[in-house]
């Protein structure tokens, strides 16, 4: 077994499935793929620790805490013949592992070059099922919805009315909203009627691009 094999199985029995995540296809996704692929190579040793890893260039955008990915797919109920929506896939690990677990993955990146980054390590993981397009977090990806699932790759500090609308009835969106302090991952549910939001547990991650509170103006 490779050392980065062998950070891996850590990963998952030291991290993840000690977070309460029993999703069986969820910690088989992740044992899979190889989340050194989808960072630099100077990271690569930190590849699967428990941290943000910043992969970006000149702003920052990072790969999310294996645990809170995996806590808030297990939340999402991703099902085999789902569509799911990654928004700010930054190299693509959160869209490698939720292929394993839905039909069709649609992967957005605002940063072009991080977005052709993504593509090459989701073709060298053999994720044929994604699809990456180069787009603002805050827009989401009309085009190829609406979606069962919507994974944010970040957190946001805003409502993101814009991917709720993109959302099938029942769809559900997961992610870090960080409009208050401690932020939350939370869950948000279309019904016919309204969007519920649950709070999932504590987290953090970085602000996606363009879901940032804008400061309001004072005299």
């Amino acid at each position: 077994m490779s050392d980065y094999s062998t950070a891996r199985l850590k990963m998952v029995d030291g991290q993840v499935r000690p977070s309460d995540v029993t999703d069986i296809r969820i910690l088989d996704a992740m044992l899979a793929v190889a989340r050194e692929d989808f960072v630099p190579a100077n990271l690569r040793p930190i590849a699967y620790l428990d941290l943000d890893i910043d992969v970006g260039s000149g702003t920052k955008r990072c790969l999310i805490k294996p645990v809170v990915l995996a806590r808030m797919l297990q939340a999402a109920e991703i099902g085999p013949a789902d569509k799911v929506l990654i928004v700010g896939c930054a190299t693509g690990y959160s869209a490698a592992v939720a292929s394993h677990l839905a039909a069709t993955v649609v992967a957005t990146e605002p940063d072009a070059k991080l977005a052709a980054a993504a593509q090459a390590s989701l073709a060298k993981a053999g994720a044929a099922n994604v699809t990456v397009t180069v787009a603002e977090p805050a827009a989401g990806d009309a085009a190829h919805g609406p979606f069962d699932v919507i994974v944010l790759d970040g957190a946001t500090e805003i409502e993101p009315d814009t991917l709720y609308g993109q959302l099938k009835m029942g769809g559900r969106l997961a992610g870090v909203f960080a409009k208050n302090r401690p932020p939350k991952a939370c869950l948000v549910t279309r019904s016919q009627a309204d969007f519920g939001n649950r709070v999932l547990f504590d987290a953090s991650a970085e602000v996606l691009p363009g879901l940032k509170q804008v400061p309001a103006f004072s005299f």
